[in-house]
Formats: C-alpha cells, structure tokens, sequence
C-alpha cells in the first residue's frame, strides 16, 4: 500500500485529504507543520508527500527544499499544494525539487488523488 504524508495546516483540508485518500485504499499520515512534516518524513518514508507552502514554523519551501537535500529523503516525489499562485512561487518551489504545484482552489479532492497516482 502507497504511504502518502499529507503535511497541511488547515485541519478541515487535512481531514478532507486523509478521508479521500484512505477511501483510495492508500496509506496516510499527516503533519500540521513544517517541523512536524520533516520529522515525519524521516520517520515514515512515505512514498509522496502533499505539502501544503503557508506552514506554521517552518514553511514548505523549506521543507521542501531539506527534503530534497537529505540523501535518504531526495528521491520522494513531493506534490505542492498551496493558495500560493504566484508565478515566482510556483517556479521556486519546481526549482527546489516538486514534482507538481497544485493550486488549492483549481482542484477537486479527485484530480488531486489522480495527480497523486501518476507520481506513485
């Protein structure tokens, strides 16, 4: 089974996230944090990672960014999912490594499980 680590401070996306994705029959932890989010890739090593930018503490360019420099976590795929529409942001967070930058508000809960599913 797919281990999916959906890192989301928004508990009402978040839950949303997990209940679609478990219905899918994947595997799924969540972090509320950037802190939180890196320790759990650590210790989960999930197949892909939903990262949300606007984090308390930590930010998802950062996390996105030690994600993709730790030899053991480099090679997860990391979707980006954000509010963050900016051009910059989404040149920012492909050149730090992201597979996909999803902007929250143009994807259903289905497109973001099929985007997930081609990175898996």
């Amino acid at each position: 089974m797919e281990k999916v680590l959906i890192i989301e401070d928004d508990k009402f996306l978040r839950d949303l996230l997990y209940k679609k994705l478990t219905e899918d029959n994947f595997s799924v932890a969540t972090a509320f944090d950037g802190e939180e989010g890196l320790k759990k890739i650590q210790e989960e090593n999930p197949n892909l990672v939903l990262l949300d930018l606007i984090l308390p503490g930590i930010n998802g360019f950062e996390v996105l960014k030690k994600t993709k420099e730790n030899p053991a976590t480099k090679e997860i795929p990391v979707i980006v999912l954000s509010n963050l529409g900016q051009k910059e942001d989404v040149e920012r967070a492909k050149k730090l490594g992201a597979e996909d930058y999803l902007i929250k508000a143009h994807f259903t809960l289905e497109e973001i499980v099929n985007k997930i599913r081609k990175y898996l």
